[in-house]
């Protein structure tokens, strides 16, 4: 099987590495850390101009129509920063939700980027992100209303729209709540992050009107499907944190004089490199393949998903932990984007399941099969 990228593949890349190099490098990405939104309006005009916010969407929606792997390619490219902003939020998350749930209208928005959306799922505890969703939804005269929790709303202060995950007397279901009806009942909250270029949001609801959409009946395979192939979005982004991490080591290695000589020359470095160097081509493999059968819808869809988040949530970690080893004092300085790398990879290990569950679902599916 030829997992090569094709040439469009290859010039989508060209064109996301220029303009992020161009627009969105060192300056840029350290003033965001420091601002509460995370984004600039001019550069988000920018990244819908390029046509990126509807890379998933149909073109009858407006989008470009394009799969997982397509998404790949260009997430790669922003991990390589860690790119701030509601890219991964909007154009990411709330699109596959909108998509599998079968929201055209708010699809359109989303593409022309008339709209920002995200998607409010995670909740206390640890585990299946969807099993452990508690929020409530009830009728309440003509209106649902939604009581709950949710600790984790990427970009849910800035976003005009949240999709609320809530269970129903039929299992889960979903709501649409406006953004400035939670900012309104001030139930909305920015809160920071392990990753300073993440910005989220804290959401309490207390009897908070929402309109309800989607199919009728319980939601639980959709979200289920959503979260997979978000998650494997995820991988993504650390296949690139990880590739610039070694990047960025390696260089360190071949300027830095100890003893006498660049610290590449000493053996304890040179091992720590080709280490680097193997948990980053197995997760780039292991990634390519969860996007590609999710595109595909192959039998082999939610293992590669499992196995995937599963192993990038620890190779990630360890790459660019091992980055800041290489750099030394210096990788813990505001001024070396190390730790953005370590930051960025660590946080996306505990979103949408972190690896330790992932292992644990990857068992039983495998032992369901046998």
């Amino acid at each position: 099987m030829d997992f090569t990228f094709s040439s469009d593949q290859d010039a989508l890349r060209a064109s996301v590495r220029g303009f992020l190099a161009d627009h969105a490098a060192g300056p840029y990405m350290r003033a965001m850390a420091e601002d509460h939104r995370g984004f600039t309006d001019e550069q988000w005009a920018q990244v819908v101009e390029l046509g990126w916010t509807g890379l998933l969407v149909p073109e009858g929606q407006g989008g470009l129509g394009l799969g997982l792997v397509d998404a790949v390619v260009v997430l790669e490219e922003m991990g390589r920063l860690p790119y701030p902003g509601p890219y991964f939020s909007s154009a990411i998350l709330a699109t596959l939700a909108a998509r599998g749930l079968g929201e055209t209208d708010l699809l359109v928005g989303l593409a022309a980027g008339t709209a920002r959306g995200t998607v409010a799922l995670e909740e206390l505890g640890h585990g299946d992100p969807v099993q452990r969703v508690r929020t409530r939804a009830r009728r309440k005269g003509a209106d649902w209303v939604l009581t709950g929790l949710k600790p984790l709303v990427l970009d849910g202060h800035t976003a005009d729209w949240v999709i609320v995950v809530a269970r129903t007397e039929d299992g889960l279901g979903s709501f649409l709540v406006e953004g400035a009806a939670l900012a309104a009942a001030g139930a909305v909250e920015h809160v920071p992050t392990l990753d300073p270029l993440r910005a989220a949001a804290r959401i309490e609801l207390h009897e908070t009107v929402g309109r309800p959409i989607g199919p009728s009946g319980d939601q639980g395979a959709i979200w289920r499907r959503v979260v997979d192939d978000a998650a494997v979005a995820l991988c993504a982004e650390m296949v690139g944190c990880c590739e610039a991490a070694l990047e960025l080591g390696v260089a360190y290695a071949q300027v830095r004089v100890q003893f006498g000589r660049p610290i590449a020359k000493f053996q304890a470095i040179r091992h720590k490199a080709v280490d680097m160097l193997h948990h980053l081509e197995l997760a780039r493999v292991g990634t390519h393949y969860a996007a590609w059968t999710s595109d595909a819808d192959d039998d082999a869809r939610e293992k590669a998903s499992a196995m995937a988040k599963g192993y990038l949530g620890e190779a990630a970690v360890f790459v660019t932990a091992e980055d800041i080893q290489i750099h030394g004092g210096v990788g813990f300085t505001w001024d070396c984007d190390a730790h953005f790398y370590y930051k960025r990879a660590k946080q996306n290990d505990l979103m949408l399941g972190y690896q330790g569950w992932q292992r644990q679902r990857l068992a039983d599916l495998l032992l369901a099969s046998a």
